[in-house]
């Protein structure tokens, strides 16, 4: 129940991150749970791990960490986009 309950937790701050800065995260629900948990590990390196936790996650950290990755993800997709046209 544990690593279920982990990759909700993953795939509600990736979509968060992803409200937040208004970009879609690719991938959907998958892309969603991915982003939260590399944002989950982002934030715990950056920022320790500080404020409520869920599932084994610091929500505060986890959702700065999300938010970064999600900005950096996005700005790499567009790069992309711009040298295949």
């Amino acid at each position: 129940m544990g690593i279920i309950l982990y990759l909700i937790v993953g795939g509600i701050i990736g979509w968060l991150a992803g409200l937040i800065l208004g970009k879609n995260v690719p991938g959907g629900i998958i892309g969603n749970i991915i982003a939260g948990i590399i944002g989950a590990w982002i934030g715990g390196e950056l920022l320790g791990s500080f404020g409520p936790s869920l599932a084994g996650i610091a929500i505060i950290p986890a959702l700065l960490g999300a938010i970064i990755f999600v900005f950096l993800l996005s700005l790499l997709l567009r790069r992309m986009r711009k040298t295949t046209h």
